[in-house]
């Protein structure tokens, strides 16, 4: 089968562990022929950056297209538009059986309308990552991109559409309230990670544990991403120096931003059980996580979880609706910092508890999160 990705607002980078990588991965290893069109950004070193249009296929087989925006007003209005040329052209010459588009937000949903009315056969979908603590947080925004512009494309596309999935609980409510998207078309689809072989993954598990010299007795704890006030990094590391147990480790993987900085770096030098890694790529990444014992998210959340746990490890999160929604009572929840504290103590006192938690999440990944399962999905 034919299957045609679009990101025009991904960032699609080769080599990161972020839905477009993986659930394309698993498609092509299911067998199947793969297109991702991408627009022209991608990130270098944690940072996104301009790159150019390109058309090649990359190690695995997929075919890989980047196209430019239209320019409308300058890049930051372009960006809103999401407007590229030559869409429909592509789609007429890889003749997909299912399109696959990233987001609601971009003009290109009618390019896509207007090649299926030709081509009847075909399915749509169309994911969301969208909700009210990331989209929509300002006046501008809500009322003038989404609830008029976007709005008046998704409106118009929905007819066409066979499914609308919400990678969050929240963004349910989102769709909702500002698209009008109907209950019935839309159907929960989380992020989710790559299973490893045991084998495998016990490999990687020593090699990284062994290079940081951790016993076996070490529990390692490890919070990634873009480490910004909305993340509340600080408030994990200031968490974690209460707790003086010698068996802890804790890894800061990821961008430190500038809000940031100037309190994080002097708590990191006064406590040597704490590392902070710099940015890591996607393969770099996973081989921590399956060295890791509990990944904390306490802000913002991140793909990096799901990924987490389908590499066995334990988390501890905030209580987020979708978190709560999909995982139930197989990870910790904390919400604040005595909540982090008390965790970390507890764990130190009684490891047990942690293993448990490891062992009710693995099977939930097993269950849920693994892309083969995600990937199946596209075809019941």
């Amino acid at each position: 089968m034919k299957i045609v990705l679009i990101g025009l607002a991904s960032v699609f980078t080769e080599g990161m562990t972020y839905q477009d990588n993986l659930l394309a991965n698993q498609l092509r290893y299911d067998g199947h022929e793969i297109t991702i069109i991408s627009e022209c950004y991608k990130y270098q070193d944690g940072v996104i950056v301009k790159t150019h249009e390109e058309d090649k296929v990359l190690p695995n087989g997929i075919h890989l297209v980047r196209i430019k925006y239209r320019n409308i007003l300058g890049d930051f209005i372009s960006g809103k538009i999401r407007a590229v040329k030559g869409l429909y052209n592509i789609l007429e010459q890889e003749c997909p059986d299912i399109i696959f588009h990233h987001g609601l937000q971009s003009y290109e949903l009618l390019t896509i309308v207007k090649y299926k009315k030709k081509h009847t056969d075909i399915k749509i979908f169309l994911d969301s990552h969208e909700d009210f603590n990331n989209s929509a947080t300002n006046f501008l925004s809500k009322y003038i991109l989404h609830k008029m512009y976007y709005k008046y494309i998704i409106r118009r596309v929905l007819p066409y559409i066979d499914k609308v999935f919400c990678v969050a609980y929240e963004s349910f409510d989102f769709l909702r309230q500002l698209y009008g998207v109907p209950d019935n078309l839309m159907e929960f689809y989380p992020l989710g990670g790559i299973i490893l072989d045991e084998s495998i993954r016990e490999e990687k598990r020593i090699k990284i544990r062994k290079k940081l010299m951790l016993k076996n007795a070490n529990i390692l704890m490890v919070h990634s991403g873009k480490m910004d006030k909305l993340k509340r990094t600080d408030e994990i590391i200031k968490a974690f120096m209460q707790v003086k147990s010698d068996k802890f480790r804790l890894l800061l993987i990821g961008t430190m931003q500038d809000d940031v900085k100037k309190d994080i770096f002097p708590l990191i030098e006064s406590d040597n059980r704490i590392k902070f890694l710099g940015w890591k790529n996607g393969d770099e990444l996973l081989n921590y996580l399956c060295a890791c014992d509990l990944y904390v998210q306490p802000g913002t959340q991140s793909a990096t979880m799901q990924n987490a746990l389908c590499c066995g490890s334990a988390a501890a999160l905030y209580p987020y609706s979708s978190h709560k929604y999909l995982l139930k009572d197989s990870v910790f929840y904390i919400e604040t910092i005595n909540d982090m504290m008390n965790l970390f103590d507890d764990i130190s006192r009684n490891p047990e508890i942690l293993e448990k938690k490891q062992i009710q999440s693995n099977k939930l990944a097993h269950e849920i999160l693994d892309y083969r399962v995600l990937a199946s999905r596209l075809f019941k």
